[in-house]
């Protein structure tokens, strides 16, 4: 075994395995966000960071355009800018 923690974490989230094993509430969430995500709030908010990314000049780098607390856009690494509001709201520094 690699460490102590391998045997204990499978890759999957709590939320990952139910959703995965309820399809009834997999149904239900998904018609959620289908709903959610078409709100002209989220569609200016995709529309915001699809311009930045082109302003910037990003493809392929690994980056993303990330919101920073202050309102502004800056180039982060994918990994860290969708980590960081993870596993128990955990915050990466």
């Amino acid at each position: 075994m690699r460490n102590k923690l391998a045997g204990k974490y499978t890759g999957k989230s709590d939320s990952s395995r139910y959703y995965a094993t309820n399809g009834e509430a997999r149904r239900k969430k998904n018609a959620y966000n289908k709903r959610y995500h078409a709100t002209e709030e989220r569609k200016e908010y995709r529309a915001e960071l699809n311009a930045a990314n082109r302003r910037m000049g990003r493809r392929g780098d690994g980056k993303d355009a990330s919101h920073t607390r202050s309102g502004g856009i800056v180039l982060e690494q994918a990994g860290r800018n969708r980590a960081r509001n993870g596993s128990a709201g955990r915050r990466l520094l």
